[in-house]
């Protein structure tokens, strides 16, 4: 093309990246790779292929990891911790800095790489992917530097397995490795199938870096590796990817004591308001569905735009997407590059070809005839039920629809099983800053999408997982109280007969959605202490549990209350509490045969006050975000909790699960102490003199083997908590992957309720939501 022509057409000319020299690297390895493991790399064995999407060529044969592979990295990884650990923070921050330069050094070798594994544009890896991988080390080497002041009370939690996606090979293992061998664990680390390249490369810096051997091992290989990696005796897994894999992880994690964080799948609405900016949210748009060809975990791929500028708004989309240029990856002008594998290309027709609702349209955009090439895509007129809208695409196809008024967007934009992120544009920060709040999303930007830093945490709600990365809220994904508990033993209820203590007929009922209930079966259980008889307590059934779960739904604005009026309640039944200390004293006593229930009563009535004084004081932040703008770390409550109490400590453990997540705004449903359940039945009495709204606190009683499965598979549990001394973690983890709620179990440990852990429940009763609100003209 002439300079005349180019001027006259306003075209990109082409601007090709050289591949010579990740090309070279790659010579240089032989072209086969074996395993980084113990700080070598092993000789390559039995493997596959890894391609280039947009050419087909072979780049390299990788190998494809065995049993005694993973097996071997596991005990490298375990032999090079304690000594990793010890090394103390300033010397893994020294380590982390160095890795970080030398990405920087190489960054534009890693660049080249990643466009020619992956196929995304070369643009994209040299200006975002590589930059923020260099980010996460930076940035964790000063939290490796700052743990042993900041965080004192924490230490690592061994050996980390970790499997990430093909969507983003190099800045997914910064993700993870780099937190991970900040807070002092070792990992062994998969890369994914299809682009395992930068991933190897790291691994050579790292030998260049002088980590020690064995602190970062990969393996490569297929989908069987990674199961091998779950199954192995690791200390925690982390793995990004796809919701079906997540559940499985779940599943077969279930009750091991293996630490998990999942970021999984997402559908994430990208809502346009009438007064919106239009030409910004168009080119906002472009970045939030056709950035590396739509493979985002937390694309924006759900438009949803307010009626009035729906037509205009398609139209000027429309137009946009014919200027997209398709082609070479390794073309600077590229926006569109290859999707990763014709698997996944496959993968996309098959949806896209498969459905019947709306219009389709096609960008108007010359593809390359050879190379996994999908034009970009806009399905519009759908309604809120149609497969494309809850489903994941994975690539560069947008659906849309409209809405009328805010509260509709709102209800569009959470109409989904996914809680990833979410995008607005509008001019009217009050409306942004009144929306933010109200979506079901981990993440959500504010005219502007898809920011990323590493001191702001990224991760899902509901079936996009549990778990931060990134920013102080991603390093308790990595690290563990230094406390170490004691065996927890079955206590079995006081077995007796003889004469009631009380000739009158006790039966303590039910208290659901703020009234007392009797149980649905009608069936009550005897208690007995030392004296006798001391009344009968209601055996509630997954009937109960149903209704209960729908009474804490109902009661969705507690949640909209003030800290400040959650703290006056909770003071209110600290003082209800105080006022009949004695008595609720005796009854500890007469249930226990001993002699502690002052002293647990009074401890109650101090984790209230903890509580309320917590309330208000809980607060977020905000990082220190390279935008201008802020990113604000929101703590939300996380919902409904179903919580079943500790036996051991009748009312103080109740009290405990009880107080701090009422404080940050949860409705809760209790099983109570299963051998001494009447200090709960009494507390009812606290609730109903304490201006406890309905449905905010909800007490069952019965047995906790029973009642823990209906409770963990109900789908209207957000989190699911477990002191029991009947181990019950592992059925409670199997079933909670229904949901992928969150779940906090004790694996038969106990817990020292003498100690106040009020902070801990607070952390595991809330979420983080970081808004991003950019400013300026």
């Amino acid at each position: 093309m002439s300079i005349k022509e180019i001027f006259e057409t306003m075209d990109y000319g082409p601007a090709p990246e050289s591949a010579a020299e990740a090309l070279a690297w790659l010579v240089d390895q032989g072209d086969r790779f074996g395993h980084f493991i113990d700080g070598v790399f092993t000789e390559p064995g039995d493997g596959f292929e890894s391609r280039n999407p947009a050419t087909g060529e072979v780049l390299a044969t990788l190998s494809q990891a065995t049993q005694a592979d993973v097996d071997a990295a596991v005990a490298a990884a375990r032999k090079a911790q304690p000594g990793w650990e010890k090394m103390g923070g300033p010397g893994r921050a020294r380590h982390l800095y160095a890795l970080a330069r030398l990405l920087q050094k190489h960054a534009r070798l890693f660049a080249v790489l990643e466009t020619l594994d992956n196929g995304k544009p070369i643009r994209e890896a040299r200006d975002i992917d590589i930059p923020l991988a260099q980010r996460h080390f930076y940035y964790h080497a000063g939290m490796a530097q700052l743990m042993e002041s900041e965080l004192p009370d924490a230490q690592a939690i061994g050996v980390c397995g970790q499997v990430i996606p093909w969507n983003f090979p190099l800045l997914m293992l910064a993700w993870k490795i780099a937190p991970a061998l900040a807070m002092g664990n070792t990992v062994v680390l998969k890369p994914a199938e299809y682009t395992s390249l930068t991933a190897l490369l790291f691994a050579d810096i790292c030998r260049q870096a002088g980590l020690p051997k064995g602190v970062v091992n990969i393996v490569t290989g297929d989908g069987a590796v990674g199961e091998m990696i779950v199954s192995a005796k690791v200390d925690k897994i982390a793995f990004t990817g796809s919701t079906e894999v997540g559940r499985r992880i779940r599943q077969a994690t279930a009750g091991s004591g293996k630490a998990l964080t999942l970021e999984l799948g997402g559908k994430s609405p990208y809502i346009v308001f009438d007064d919106a900016d239009m030409d910004s949210a168009i080119e906002g748009l472009v970045d939030a569905i056709w950035f590396n060809q739509g493979q985002v975990c937390c694309a924006g791929s759900r438009l949803l735009v307010q009626e009035g500028v729906a037509d205009r708004f398609h139209d000027k989309l429309r137009a946009r997407m014919d200027k997209l240029r398709i082609g070479n990856p390794l073309d600077k002008c590229i926006d569109v590059g290859a999707v990763v594998d014709p698997v996944q290309l496959e993968t996309i027709r098959t949806l896209v070809g498969g459905n019947t609702a709306g219009q389709t349209y096609h960008a108007a955009c010359d593809l390359p005839e050879t190379g996994c090439f999908y034009p970009p895509t806009l399905i519009t007129g759908l309604a809120a039920s149609d497969p494309l809208m809850q489903e994941e695409i994975f690539g560069p196809v947008l659906v849309s629809t409209t809405f009328r008024t805010p509260a509709e967007a709102v209800e569009l934009a959470n109409n989904t099983r996914y809680g990833l992120a979410a995008t607005l544009w509008t001019e009217n920060v009050n409306l942004a800053l009144d929306i933010a709040p109200k979506l079901v999303a981990g993440v959500v930007w504010v005219n502007g999408t898809n920011m990323f830093d590493a001191a702001a945490g990224f991760g899902g709600m509901r079936e996009s997982g549990f778990g931060r990365e990134g920013g102080w809220e991603g390093l308790s994904a990595y690290t563990k109280p230094k406390t170490q508990s004691k065996r927890l033993e079955r206590l079995e209820p006081v077995i007796g007969d003889g004469v009631p203590v009380d000739p009158i007929d006790r039966t303590a009922k039910l208290y659901i959605g703020g009234k007392q209930a009797r149980p649905d079966g009608g069936y009550s259980r005897p208690v007995w202490g030392k004296a006798g008889l001391l009344g009968h307590a209601s055996i509630a059934n997954r009937k109960d549990v149903r209704n209960a779960v729908e009474a804490a739904q109902g009661a969705k604005g507690w949640s909209a209350t003030s800290g400040h009026l959650r703290a006056q309640i909770l003071y209110y039944m600290a003082e209800n509490l105080s006022a009949r200390a004695s008595e609720f004293a005796a009854r500890i006593d007469a249930m226990s045969g001993l002699k502690n229930g002052k002293w647990e009563v009074e401890a109650s009535i101090q984790r209230l006050f903890t509580a309320a004084a917590w309330a208000d004081k809980y607060d977020g932040q905000v990082h220190g975000v390279p935008i201008r703008g802020v990113a604000l770390a929101m703590k939300e409550p996380i919902g409904v909790i179903g919580a079943i109490c500790a036996d051991e400590a009748p009312l103080l453990g109740l009290i405990s699960v009880l107080a701090p997540a009422m404080a940050m705004g949860n409705r809760i449903v209790l099983v109570a102490s299963e051998p001494y359940p009447l200090a709960a039945t009494d507390l009812v009495q606290v609730l109903e003199t304490s201006d406890v709204p309905a449905g905010v606190v909800n007490i069952l009683t019965g047995s906790h083997g029973e009642l823990a499965a209906p409770m963990a598979n109900h789908l209207g549990l957000d989190a699911m908590w477990c002191f029991s001394s009947t181990d019950l973690s592992e059925e409670i983890e199997i079933a909670s992957a229904g949901n992928l709620k969150r779940t906090w179990v004790n694996y038969a440990a106990a817990m020292d309720w003498s100690a106040d852990h009020t902070q801990r429940f607070l952390q595991e009763a809330t979420e983080i939501k970081n808004v991003w609100v950019p400013y300026g003209e």
